[in-house]
């Protein structure tokens, strides 16, 4: 009966712990308006199912917002919803991706918060998918009990709750590069041709959920690079050991070039698929003029660049946007131009950097401890001392361990027994070497890839520090001591890991539905973390449905909004401005100065929008003076607004 009991107890408690973390994002998805990026992906997604067509947001992969928009196409029979065909912004824009997204949800009859909701029901299972393959790895690496410490700081973790039910594409991104490493390493210790087929596919698919998923491709280059090198390196010779390098480096390179075919055969059928009724005449303008300042700009001529480039006198980025165009013209290879745009768009816009605040300054080139310090902010304190508590572990243990091998021996020793450890400490290394470099610092989302594997690595160690076993010889006395000791110490261990994991649980739960807004103690706090860094850090749009119920409730019948996000303020509080409107929002800017003198007592700013408006200006920056709400800050103090609704808009009574 007993072992009926503990067969059963591991799965019910996976299943609650995902219950409960679906349950966690549902709640917060319900009470919140559409975040930024989700005005640009929730129409984009919808336009790829319904009309195979990918003119909308090729900066993204489309898999996520295509997953997304099933529940609305499969439902087309039972509810009507209205798509702005006919709009010009549809018909002739370039990536027409907001004005549409606006006209989508909020002009075009449909009710907006369903289509949202809908729609991000998809991400939620993405996200709970991506729990079920932690426990999935963790316990292969580490048993079935153990495996729950991972499971729960992944499903409980604030930042995955948070962007777990947005229609964008970060936890998708987490998913796709955590399921194909799972997936390469499985092939890489049991070399099979179905395991090969499984690698490919997901590597494939992870391509589809985002651009920073092109990172696996040098990453894998580099782990076959060192599996290789252990493979080779008991040889006796140097000639030997360097032609057993090669055999094995090559071995591993088809099978690697292999899972690359693969996965591209699945990137293309699903770009082709989406790209069906895109006018091929369409791509090509959209994609020229797209490309029109990329590496400083096409020569139209693939020819002439292929000379240049050949002669010197060329950079290859330059010539990348002409090979793109030329794929754009082909009818067949148009599926793979499109998604070679949505790189090339990518690496444009990593290298261009993004206008955002961070601990008092504003600024277009970013900070290179920008991501350690917001991780430090952002994520709970418990787990940041189980972190810490794994990386003290494994250095004392590093340190304490000299052994004759030597340090290389005892490297590769490691490598044979820890493949999988190894493939995420690369990845976590090489992925926040590259987000570290990068100038685009709009939120900890873009590591999010990595949290997972940090969550995994931590507590493989942190196990084994629990059942580190001790050594006893001698006497009957002496071991019975011993044994004593050791229970005694494996006990409290196993007590501290509980009180921090149960810590980690709680700090989440008694902070909903507010994920996106977590901070940490140190950070502030829910509150306050505006303080150090906003954007989708804190503050995205999440809190424009609040507004609406604080204006009811507070009865007011006219609001200057100057609202940062997805939403849509007239649609959600009408537009008072218009003739005869009944509506109760005007919208406004630090510009147009103080909305008192024009009948209106009440104004709503985003606090992202404050912050970048009054943030320190990093030296080369400029902002004019009219944008920075300096007749506000003359009459109140603006981190001590009248009232807050949710966490990110302030309002404040002028009278």
């Amino acid at each position: 009966m007993m072992e009926k009991i503990k067969s059963f107890a591991s799965p019910v408690a996976l299943v609650l712990i995902m219950i409960s973390a679906f349950a966690l994002m549902f709640n917060a998805s319900r009470q919140e308006s559409a975040i930024m990026d989700e005005l640009a992906h929730i129409p984009a997604g919808y336009s790829y199912v319904k009309y195979f067509d990918y003119r909308l947001n090729p900066e993204h992969p489309p898999l996520v917002k295509a997953l997304a928009a099933l529940p609305l196409v499969l439902q087309a029979a039972n509810w009507s919803i209205n798509f702005p065909l006919n709009s010009t912004n549809w018909k002739n824009d370039v990536d027409g991706q907001w004005a549409v997204g606006t006209q989508f949800l909020y002009e075009s009859g449909n009710d907006a918060d369903k289509i949202i909701q809908w729609m991000r029901l998809f991400p939620m299972i993405l996200t709970l998918v991506l729990i079920l393959l932690v426990y999935i790895w963790s316990k292969e690496l580490m048993g079935k009990w153990w495996a729950f410490l991972p499971t729960i700081l992944t499903a409980f973790s604030p930042e995955i709750l948070a962007h777990g039910h947005y229609v964008t594409t970060d936890v998708g991104a987490a998913l796709g590069i955590f399921a194909s490493l799972y997936f390469f390493i499985k092939f890489i210790n049991n070399k099979t041709g179905l395991n090969l087929i499984y690698s490919g596919i997901v590597f494939g698919l992870a391509q589809l959920m985002k651009f920073s998923a092109v990172l696996l491709i040098p990453l894998f280059g580099f782990l076959i690079i060192v599996f290789a090198i252990s493979r080779a390196r008991n040889s006796d010779s140097f000639g030997s050991k360097l032609a057993g390098f090669a055999k094995e480096f090559f071995k591993y390179l088809g099978y690697v070039v292999s899972i690359f075919a693969i996965g591209y055969l699945v990137v293309y059928a699903v770009y082709f698929l989406f790209t069906l009724n895109y006018p091929i005449e369409k791509q090509i303008s959209d994609t020229q003029f797209t490309l029109a300042s990329f590496g400083g700009g096409p020569d139209q001529n693939l020819a002439a660049c292929k000379l240049k480039f050949m002669g010197g006198s060329l950079s290859p980025m330059k010539c990348l946007a002409d090979v793109d165009i030329a794929m754009a013209r082909d009818k067949v290879l148009r599926p793979m131009g499109q998604y070679m745009l949505g790189v090339l768009m990518v690496l444009q816009r990593t290298s261009g950097g993004n206008t955002s605040y961070f601990l008092g300054q504003v600024s277009s080139s970013g900070w290179w401890y920008y991501f350690p310090v917001v991780f430090l902010l952002k994520e709970p304190i418990p787990s940041l001392l189980l972190i810490l508590l794994a990386l003290c572990i494994a250095g004392f243990n590093f340190l304490r361990n000299p052994s004759d091998a030597g340090i290389k021996k005892r490297f590769f020793n490691y490598l044979e027994l820890n493949s999988a450890e190894f493939a995420m400490i690369s990845f976590v290394v090489f992925y926040w070497a590259y987000s570290i470099k990068s100038p685009l610092n709009i939120g900890i989302r873009h590591i999010l890839p990595t949290i997972p594997m940090i969550y995994v690595l931590t507590s493989e160690t942190i196990k084994n520090w629990v059942r580190q076993k001790l050594t006893a010889s001698g006497s009957f006395i002496k071991n019975t001591l011993y044994g004593t000791s050791s229970l005694i110490k494996v006990s409290v261990k196993s007590a501290l890991v509980i009180i921090l994991a149960v810590w980690f649980v709680l700090e989440t739960l008694t902070n909903a539905p507010y994920f996106l807004s977590y901070f940490n103690e140190a950070g502030g706090g829910v509150s306050n973390g505006y303080k150090y860094v906003t954007d989708s850090n804190y503050d995205w749009g999440q809190d424009l449905k609040r507004l609406k119920t604080f204006v009811d409730e507070k009865k007011i019948d006219k609001i200057a909004v100057d609202y940062f996000g997805g939403g849509d303020v007239k649609y959600y509080l009408g537009d008072a401005s218009a003739p005869l409107s009944t509506g109760k929002a005007v919208y406004w800017q630090s510009s147009k100065g103080n909305p008192k003198y024009e009948g209106i007592d009440w104004i709503a700013i985003s606090i992202n929008t404050l912050q970048s408006e009054t943030g320190r200006l990093r030296a080369g920056e400029q902002r004019n003076p009219e944008d920075e709400y300096q007749w506000l800050q003359k009459i109140k103090d603006i981190y001590k607004p009248d009232y807050r609704v949710g966490t990110s808009i302030f309002v404040y009574k002028l009278n």
